[in-house]
């Protein structure tokens, strides 16, 4: 493990990893880390923040990496099928998510173990790349809520920025020079104690959800320096699939607005 990084028990793949990529990651990033001291230090959570790059899972690892505690994700089934990638992510401890399939029940249930077993479990709340067209986070998935509530653990909202301009939105050729400013900011866990004794029903999913999504967009307006759209995306309003990669037919970069079926912006 390299100089100054935190020591702990790690499976042996995360160990190699963390020894070949921080190092790395310090050498062609700058961070700006934010709210580490609201990063549980023991037992298991839940932590979530918003996706805006293919590089986004190494920026959050390293942010929790140097938290203190190791993240261990969901990720899309579709990334475990690459050679030597998809054997590493397994070996790490990292979950395989099997999505719009019977197979998801059992990625659901291998988080709650992992948050029971004390892990740091990290999700995407929204599932894939945001559609909105200026990167504010989208309608988001119950999947962090329902782990959360089933296991009463912390659900800890964090906010990122900067990892688009390494990668842009479904980008394939990174620019890491000049070095780019990785911004993470992490906040108290989201209060969800007044729903613990209710149904985990579609409800109180959908609740628990909105209120973990506003608390990473307050985080998010907070290192944009900007303030959030009055209307939270959508992709089912403005008929844009919600897998895969919605730009396929026009220029890599930032997204555009999707227009409806008269022209107009929808």
């Amino acid at each position: 493990m390299t100089a100054g990084a935190p020591k702990r028990r790690l499976p042996l793949a995360y160990r190699l990893l963390a020894i070949l990529l921080r190092p790395l990651l310090m050498r062609i990033t700058k961070r700006d880390w934010r709210g580490l001291e609201n990063i549980p230090a023991e037992g298991g959570f839940v932590v979530s923040t918003n996706h805006i790059s293919y590089a986004d899972p190494l920026v959050f690892a390293h942010f929790m990496f140097d938290s203190g505690r190791e993240a261990y994700f969901l990720g899309k089934d579709s990334l475990f099928a690459i050679p030597v990638v998809g054997w590493l992510l397994k070996k790490c401890g990292q979950i395989p998510v099997y999505r719009n399939s019977a197979a998801a029940a059992g990625a659901y249930r291998a988080a709650v173990d992992g948050v029971h077993a004390g892990k740091a479990l990290g999700i995407f709340p929204e599932g894939t790349i945001t559609r909105d067209p200026d990167l504010w986070p989208m309608r988001g998935k119950t999947g962090a809520a329902r782990v959360a509530l089933e296991t009463r653990c912390p659900l800890v909202p964090v906010a990122q920025w900067g990892a688009q301009e390494i990668l842009s939105p479904y980008g394939h050729k990174p620019s890491l020079f000049p070095r780019k400013t990785m911004m993470m900011y992490a906040g108290p866990p989201v209060d969800l104690s007044d729903l613990y004794d209710r149904p985990i029903d579609a409800l109180v999913l959908r609740e628990a959800t909105d209120r973990l999504m506003d608390r990473i967009t307050e985080l998010l307006e907070v290192l944009r320096d900007e303030k959030r759209p009055t209307e939270r995306f959508d992709p089912r309003s403005h008929g844009v699939p919600e897998i895969g990669d919605p730009l396929k037919h026009h220029e890599i970069g930032r997204p555009k607005r999707h227009r409806g079926g008269d022209g107009s912006p929808s």
